[in-house]
């Protein structure tokens, strides 16, 4: 369980080989019993079309929103630890993979170091990120910009919401 003053953070996951969705289940799950840190909201699954690299399957993407105590720098490493966890092997750039944890935002930080940057540089023109992100914080500013009007410039065709809803994770 995460305190009062908990960072408000969203995290986008996707995967595309393997089982993505019990490999997202279990990151979810995996963040949710680390102390300090609770899952508050977790969007729907959606398949995407792949980006950067498309000669790839399809992709499932969600955002999830979690409440932690961690600071920027241990979140990271939680969310590199759960993803070796579930096998995660860096080949290529936007490449296959089993599992992929982005810290989108942490509260309103600003953070440009090798290795870590936040708000997210790119995701204000990744559609399979702002779709989810709008599904469950529509009115997150991403880039000075609530998510749902950005979308408005976003190519959105390809993604699927999957069934399941809001609890597909909890399993």
């Amino acid at each position: 369980m995460s305190s009062d003053n908990s960072a408000r953070v969203f995290l986008g996951l996707g995967g595309n080989i393997g089982d993505p969705a019990r490999a997202m289940a279990d990151a979810l799950q995996a963040l949710d019993a680390t102390l300090g840190t609770s899952v508050a909201a977790v969007s729907s699954l959606h398949r995407t079309p792949p980006w950067g690299k498309v000669d790839q399957p399809d992709f499932l993407n969600i955002v999830a929103e979690i409440r932690t105590d961690l600071r920027p720098h241990a979140l990271l490493q939680l969310c590199l630890d759960i993803e070796r966890s579930q096998r995660r092997i860096r080949r290529e750039r936007w490449g296959p993979r089993t599992i992929d944890i982005d810290i989108l935002i942490y509260d309103d930080l600003n953070i440009s170091e090798e290795g870590l940057e936040i708000p997210h540089p790119r995701m204000a023109e990744r559609a399979f990120v702002l779709v989810p992100l709008a599904e469950i914080a529509p009115d997150q500013l991403v880039d000075g910009k609530p998510a749902h009007k950005l979308l408005s410039s976003l190519d959105t065709s390809g993604i699927v919401r999957q069934p399941g809803g809001r609890d597909w994770w909890r399993g």
